[in-house]
């Protein structure tokens, strides 16, 4: 396994982040519970899960999940550097009209704390905020987390879901109070949604951030069964956006078997190229799409692949400022 730095922090990551969405929803505990004990096996030491995880009545059932299986003892809890989130609903009628979407520091505080009881320990090292809430000042947010950094609760903050304007204003008023601001930012971006590209990015790698990809099968559009007319468990939104895309998807397939790698393979390696990314986040519903994730590791793109890709799915044009100027 192969690891990075979280960021400007002086943590270290590995390159895959292990995504949990799936247990409880569609991974039952049996087999979330060996998908995590394979992670940690292969290297994996960096999870990623939300309070809201489960779906909605169902909310915190992922968290739960992992809790449970970090009781079972042997170093599990000590190997795995955390992650969650927080902003949504949690259905939960204690936390009366605050219960919505949002990011007041009463809300992170009583989140956190459920957050902890359901994942059975004491901190987290990564918290992030699951969407930007420009309805509470920076002096809220940086006050609330500045508290749960010095209580031991937290290590790092991080972002999800911001814009690059947002990182930068986040970091401004960081340093303005002599505190360390965010060390990740986990977006969505991939072969098929480079829009990133013109402005999180830049910004990202500008403020030491890094940038954490969610959703780098593009909702399973890069994977290898995306052609594939007997997959009928489509949903008529997936089917559409196939037949939007199936001129690139047609062309993608033919590149991946000139160069003898599935999709999904490439799409990862695409994304572990790229020096400001920290870890795309896999999001495996068995233990055999784990094993098949980690074969990214080992595909490295020469520059005439990197070009063809390029050619096939297209950027926005460069970085800013440049894409807008000339």
């Amino acid at each position: 396994m192969e690891f990075s730095y979280l960021g400007h922090s002086g943590m270290k990551v590995s390159k895959l982040c292990l995504g949990t969405m799936n247990f409880g929803v569609f991974t039952d505990e049996t087999d979330a519970f060996r998908i995590m004990d394979e992670a940690l096996e292969a290297g994996i030491n960096f999870f990623d899960t939300a309070n809201v995880y489960g779906r909605g009545e169902n909310a915190g059932r992922t968290e739960e999940i992992i809790g449970r299986w970090f009781a079972q003892g042997n170093g599990r809890r000590a190997k795995v550097i955390l992650a969650t989130k927080v902003y949504g609903d949690m259905h939960d009628p204690m936390d009366g009209p605050n219960r919505y979407a949002g990011l007041s520091a009463y809300k992170i505080r009583r989140h956190l704390e459920g957050s902890l009881r359901r994942l059975r320990t004491d901190h987290i090292e990564l918290y992030q905020m699951h969407h930007i809430d420009r309805n509470v000042t920076w002096d809220e947010l940086w006050g609330i987390f500045t508290a749960l950094v010095q209580q031991g609760k937290v290590d790092y903050i991080g972002s999800s879901n911001f814009a690059g304007w947002d990182l930068a204003v986040a970091q401004y008023e960081a340093k303005a109070r002599h505190f360390l601001g965010l060390v990740s930012e986990q977006h969505k971006y991939n072969l098929n949604t480079r829009l990133p590209e013109l402005e999180v990015l830049p910004a990202a790698e500008n403020l030491g951030i890094g940038v954490i990809p969610w959703s780098p099968l593009d909702g399973g559009l890069l994977g290898r069964n995306a052609l594939n007319p007997l997959n009928v468990s489509r949903s008529a939104e997936n089917k559409e956006r196939i037949l939007r895309n199936r001129d690139k998807l047609l062309a993608y397939e033919k590149f991946a078997a000139s160069i003898g790698a599935p999709q999904d393979t490439i799409a990862l390696a695409w994304l572990l190229a790229n020096p400001v990314v920290t870890a795309p986040i896999i999001g495996p519903r068995t233990s055999e799409q784990l094993q098949e994730s980690l074969k990214a590791l080992e595909l490295k793109l020469g520059e005439a692949e990197s070009r063809a890709l390029d050619e096939i799915f297209p950027g926005p044009g460069g970085a800013a400022p440049k894409a807008y100027a000339w």
